[in-house]
Parts: C-alpha cells; structure tokens; sequence
C-alpha cells in the first residue's frame, strides 16, 4: 500500500482493483495498523463494515502498546455536579481551514449559561484573523502541540472536562490517539472525520439519520448522536466575495459550467466517466475542477481517451475563502463526487447559490452531500446511482426552466430552511450534549439518543429566518 495515497491524489486509477483487493486481504487476515482507515473512504466498493473492522485494526497494536502507561494514570472522574457541562474541543485545524470555517459560528452561538467551552490545540498558529477569532470564542485555549499525548490526555482530565469532542479523526496530523487514554468521561467523534473511530474508546458519533440510518449502526463503534436535520454545522456570517468575470476565471464567455472543487482523490473513474458523458452531450460546456499539479495531467489524458477534448477541463487555482466563494456564482451546476461525496464545498456551493447534484451510497463519506440537500429543501437533487445522478445532471444542463426553478427555490430556501440556521443547529447540538451527560450521570452506557426518522417532512417558510420552534415536520 506504499503507493496507494500518491496514486489517489493523481488520479492514476489503472490499479484500484489491485488495491481493493490487498485491503480485504489485509482486512481478511486481520493485519493491525496496516492501513490508514481513512484510505478506504474514498476507495470504491468498500462498506461501512469494511471501514469500522480497519479502524479497530488500525488502532488495536496503538491501544495494547500504551496500556500499562493508562493503567498508570487510570483516570477517575468527579462525582459532584457543577452548574455547566464543560466541553473540550480536540483539534489541529483551529486556524484558517475548513473545519474551522464550519465550526466557528457555532462556537460563537454556544449557551455559556449552560456551557463551558475549552479548546485543546495541537496545530500550529497561522497568524491568521481565523486563529485569533477562534480563541476569542472559547473560555480556554490551550496549547498542547509540544506535549506527549499521555501529557496531553493528562492535561485534558485534569481541567475536568465532561464531554471531549475530537474534530479529526483519522485525518491528517490527527492525536486522536490521546482518545483511548479517556482523559473525559463522555468521548464525541465530530465532523472532522467521516465514519467510526473504531475500538472501544470513542462513545458517541453526531449523525443524522440520512448520513447513518439505524439500520447501519452495527458498523459503528459509536452510538449514535442524532440531529435533526444535518450533522455539518454553516452559518450565516460566511461573506461572498465579488464574482469576478468568466474570463478572469479562465473560462470561456458562453457554455454550460459544470463544476466540481473537492480534492483530486476523491475522483474515480466511474464518476469521472460520467462527466465526460456530461461534456460530449452538452455542446459547449467545460468542466471546471480545482488546481492540482499532481492530477491535472493525468485528468486531461482520461478526458482525452474519453474522447473529449483535454482544453474542455479548466482548472481553478486556489483562493481565500472570501474570493472562493464569489467565483463560485460562475457555475451553473456542482457534481459530486462518489464514494467520497464534497463536504465543506457542498455547503459552500449551496451557500453561493449553486445547485449540487450528488449519488448517494451506502457509507457516511458517501450520504454528506444528500444530507445537506435535505436540510436545504433539494432532496430532488439525490440520484440513487450513477445513471439517474448522469440523468438529473443532463436534465438540469439542457432545460435551463429546469434549472432556473431550482436556483430559485435554493434562493428562496437559503435562509429559511435549517441547514444555515446555526443558531437552531447549535441548540440541538447542545441538547444532544445534555443527554449524553444525563445518561452518565445516570450511570447508563452510550445509546443512540436524538430522533430517528429522517427529515423529508420539514416544511419550510418561504423567507425570513428560522427558531428552533419554527422548524415543525409536516
């Protein structure tokens, strides 16, 4: 598996077969801390229970090598209530990135009446506005990149924190392992990585029931922490910066934009012939993809034995968020990406105005982009396999009505529907928090808590904004 994220990252795809195959080998024989289980969310064909058995064997040989040193400290927890649950966030990314980017208007919209709010950092410090707006947003931030991670875990119980929220999973530069020394009493697995952490050190996951219905929680590790609508937090507060023209975009003054910004890895060629399709059967249109020196080549040589032009591809280069989000008013649809569907770029697209078509899966990586459609009012944007996701993109290409009536009820619903309502996000997270803490103060073990039906029901005011008791099911 040398080679298999250098190959993912540029798009070289003659050997996915082969891959697929040493995994469940590996997976097969029961081989621990073989693979990175964050490899296998972007791999086709493999499931959820295929991803939950790699994490429990990525971290068992990390687990059994620190037990004596958790034995050691073998943390004991207070019994004594105090007046607020006191939440620790576990994180590299608190600086300018796309966790952050989601997070930071809900840890502004935190109840300090009911919480308190620490941040445990392991990241590296920027220099950016978004560092320094995240610290003023916690009442505590604390600095633990130089520690051990039992230093850090010590750290962590000794400021007796109640609910510790890890946002990495395994991510790059993740110390999730600081987890399985249980340094709190209640462990969260959070937004930063999609799917379980496996083991036995991790309590809850924040879900929705479209992302993980009940029927899938045997392939989690976690129990499941429902939300109501979608698990990914958006506010408002995100500014659009001036939409530059076409041409200083790179691209032509006339045809169709599809559009697709998620990373280079995440393409496969499965989807990818569909965007081909897509090229030779609109007349004109371009697909127009994020920058990546590593892939840029290889997509052009796809394209071309696809029989499309290679010119047809353009490629963005990377901006500010600001500067980002006003560009992205130049494209007419977004198309997703299977099984590793767009996660901040789909909220951002939705949030510039831009219609997202998605395939939805069978994993968490692979349902993200379908649970933001719902928590926007666009379920009708969800194919249910690669030929009506070919179908639905062609329709919305070649009936601009089509199109127009979607833009529109996307506009429409932008600031009524929940998926922006960060205030009404961050109340049902809240209240996800206090039932957990109830459950132990109650001495119960982890269990799904939050409604299990999906939202399809939510019925949404035209205009204006929502509060938490505006948002009714139908």
């Amino acid at each position: 598996m040398k080679f298999y994220d250098l190959s993912r990252r540029m798009c070289e795809w003659e050997r996915l077969d082969e891959w697929r195959g040493k995994i469940r080998a590996i997976l097969a024989k029961s081989e621990t801390g073989m693979i990175s289980p964050f490899h296998l969310l972007s791999l086709p064909g493999m499931s959820a229970g295929e991803q939950r058995a790699c994490a429990d064997l990525w971290m068992k040989t990390r687990i059994e090598a620190s037990a004596a040193e958790r034995a050691d400290l073998a943390f004991t927890f207070r019994s004594a209530a105090r007046p607020k649950i006191r939440l620790g966030y576990l994180s590299c990314d608190f600086h300018e990135h796309a966790t952050s980017l989601l997070l930071v208007e809900l840890l502004e919209s935190h109840d300090r009446e009911r919480f308190e709010v620490f941040a445990y950092s392991y990241g590296p410090d920027d220099g950016k506005g978004m560092r320094e707006r995240l610290k003023k947003s916690f009442d505590r931030f604390v600095d633990i990149q130089t520690l051990s991670t039992s230093e850090a875990a010590q750290a962590i119980h000794q400021d007796e924190v109640d609910i510790l929220i890890d946002l990495k999973g395994y991510t790059q530069a993740t110390r999730t392992a600081i987890l399985t020394f249980r340094p709190a009493p209640i462990q969260v697995n959070y937004l930063g990585y999609p799917g379980t952490l496996g083991g036995e050190f991790c309590d809850y996951i924040i879900t929705d029931p479209f992302l993980t219905p009940p029927g899938s929680a045997d392939d989690y590790s976690e129990a499941f922490a429902y939300l109501p609508n979608t698990y990914q937090p958006h506010g408002r507060q995100s500014p659009i910066g001036v939409r530059p023209t076409r041409a200083e975009a790179g691209l032509a003054e006339q045809g169709f934009v599809f559009c697709c910004f998620n990373q280079a890895y995440k393409i496969t060629p499965d989807v990818f012939d569909i965007w081909c399709r897509l090229l030779a059967d609109v007349p004109g249109s371009v697909l127009w993809l994020l920058k990546s020196t590593l892939a840029e080549g290889n997509l052009r040589n796809e394209a071309y034995q696809r029989g499309i032009s290679p010119d047809r591809l353009v490629f963005a280069d990377d901006k500010p968020q600001v500067e980002h989000l006003g560009r992205l008013g130049l494209a007419d649809l977004v198309l997703d990406t299977l099984p590793y569907n767009a996660h901040t770029t789909a909220s951002d697209a939705l949030w510039a105005g831009v219609p997202l078509v998605t395939c939805a899966g069978e994993t968490f990586p692979s349902r993200v982009a379908g649970s933001l459609l719902h928590a926007i009012g666009l379920p009708e944007l969800i194919a249910d396999d690669l030929e009506s996701y070919y179908d639905l993109a062609f329709d919305l290409a070649t009936r601009p009505e089509h199109l127009s009536r979607i833009k529109h009820k996307l506009a429409a619903n932008r600031l009524s529907a929940p998926l922006f309502d960060i205030r009404a996000y961050t109340r049902h997270l809240e209240g996800l928090f206090e039932a957990m803490w109830q459950r132990y103060r109650n001495g119960e073990t982890p269990a799904l808590i939050g409604e299990t039906t999906d939202w399809h029901g939510w019925s949404f005011r035209p205009h204006g904004e929502t509060t938490p008791s505006e948002c009714e099911r139908a």
